[in-house]
């Protein structure tokens, strides 16, 4: 098993690289008790529950000022048992700390009617130095905002460097409304129309003679093109920006054919791209992934 715990400083991002550890698929715990890790770490060697391979513990300023004392043991003794365990810890600057506190608006957990916010941050920071002295990395989140916490905590593992994205590449018929909740939607009615082709009308935009003979018509190829190139350019934002899904809808008038065709040859185009490329065509009330 993988075992990571992370701590730092209340307002350093902690909430942050849990919750980022989290979408990359660790099994989480926040703010667990010290001495209940050994335990859990030896159910977990004997279970063959995936959850625990790899496992993502957060340890902070509400646990007990004698187990953080303790905290270096707990770890050798953890490596001891073969466990491969990795310390991350938080910090940043204490005007900082201020500053993000005034905007939230929380409460410092030591804080109290005899302790102004300033002293709580010098407190902890004394306090939480025996973790802080055993980490393996410390991160300084000064100067990070959201997204480059998040790409930082990212940074640090092989599954980070993966595209997460998901887009679903969504056909519909204008006749029938506009999909909800569409990030980006092209209107390519203006292409030919293989509908007034009397032996193209049965088939759809998932058929070979559909597929070839718009693949013949230029202004199919260039629209292609173009949707192809702005998607490129601008898909990677998302990311950038922590964004799970985007949704690209392609209409035409009935969404049977141009839309069909086109979205099933942009989701082929981007399936080796995101982490999940979705094909539906909402008219065919079809769904699938690409290349399926």
């Amino acid at each position: 098993m993988k075992l990571v715990v992370v701590s730092g400083l209340s307002g350093a991002g902690k909430t942050v690289a849990l919750r980022q550890y989290e979408d990359l698929g660790w099994y989480c715990i926040d703010n667990i008790p010290l001495d209940f890790v050994e335990p859990l770490v030896a159910h977990a060697l004997i279970n063959d529950d995936p959850r625990y391979a790899r496992l993502a513990l957060g340890v902070d300023a509400r646990e007990a000022p004698m187990q953080i004392g303790y905290f270096p043991e707990h770890i050798e003794s953890l490596r001891t048992r073969g466990v491969d365990v990795d310390v991350l810890f938080l910090t940043a600057d204490e005007e900082i700390i201020l500053k993000r506190y005034s905007e939230t608006r929380r409460k410092h957990p030591l804080s109290d009617g005899q302790t102004s916010l300033v002293e709580a941050i010098r407190q902890e920071r004394s306090l939480l130095a025996p973790i802080a002295n055993a980490a393996d990395v410390t991160l300084d989140t000064t100067r990070l905002n959201l997204h480059e916490l998040r790409s930082a905590i990212d940074s640090r593992m092989p599954e980070g460097s993966n595209a997460k994205l998901s887009v679903l590449f969504l056909s519909f018929g204008f006749k029938n409304g506009i999909p909800d909740g569409a990030d980006y939607v092209f209107d390519v009615r203006c292409l030919p129309n293989p509908h007034w082709v009397p032996e193209l009308r049965p088939f759809n935009g998932r058929d070979a003679a559909i597929a070839d003979y718009l693949s013949a018509q230029p202004d199919v190829l260039a629209m292609q093109s173009d949707i192809s190139g702005f998607l490129t350019r601008w898909l990677p934002s998302y990311e950038a920006q922590d964004r799970a899904y985007v949704t690209v809808a392609v209409g035409c008038t009935g969404g049977q054919h141009r839309s069909v065709y086109l979205v099933e040859q942009l989701a082929a185009h981007f399936k080796t791209r995101f982490a999940q490329v979705v094909i539906k065509h909402r008219e065919l009330g079809s769904i699938g992934s690409a290349g399926v």
